[in-house]
């Protein structure tokens, strides 16, 4: 309790806490390997794709003329025929990627999300959204390779972790990219 205002203290829930939820009420969903993604504080999320920009978009304050921008999906690319996986090469540049695993945000929480540190150590990074309550769905962000070389993701990578905090139970989320997949 905050005794100057009389409220319930906000926190971000532990490891703990979200391995409940994922268990009892599908708080992330196909996953890779829960216990390599559950962290101390946060869950890692994983690439399903990678896409490239082909086109602009646009943006009002209504949405009414909000348009998305063309992309082409990039494809990774094995090392040997054998391998199970294979990764994507990345020139400098700006891509939007998706995840393997679908949230379902509950109407008491929010999440935030934050660039892996060995994405940060490449010279990569990511920007992200708000996960909304009651969103439900695959999540997109953007990733930035700033690396003048360029950089290398293999399939199934973690590259993202998103941290949960509680807010008071408030309305759901009823954007667009709600039940994404």
């Amino acid at each position: 309790m905050n005794p100057l205002r009389g409220e319930t203290e906000k926190s971000m829930i532990n490891k703990a806490e979200i391995k409940e939820l994922i268990d009892k009420n599908n708080l992330v969903e196909d996953y890779i390997d829960l216990d390599a993604q559950l962290t101390p504080n946060g869950f890692d999320l994983t690439v399903e794709k990678i896409f490239k920009f082909s086109g602009a978009g646009s943006l009002d304050f209504s949405n009414r003329e909000r348009q998305l921008p063309e992309t082409e999906e990039n494809t990774p690319q094995k090392s040997k025929p054998e391998d199970k996986y294979g990764w994507w090469q990345l020139p400098k540049g700006v891509y939007k990627v998706r995840t393997n695993e679908t949230v379902n945000i509950p109407n008491n929480l929010v999440a935030l999300a934050f660039s892996r540190t060995s994405l940060l150590r490449m010279g990569a990074f990511t920007q992200n959204g708000v996960w909304d309550a009651g969103f439900k769905g695959k999540s997109e962000f953007v990733l930035v390779v700033y690396n003048p070389c360029g950089i290398k993701i293999k399939q199934n990578a973690r590259v993202i972790q998103l941290v949960f905090l509680r807010v008071e139970e408030t309305e759901k989320y009823k954007g667009i990219y709600n039940n994404l997949k």
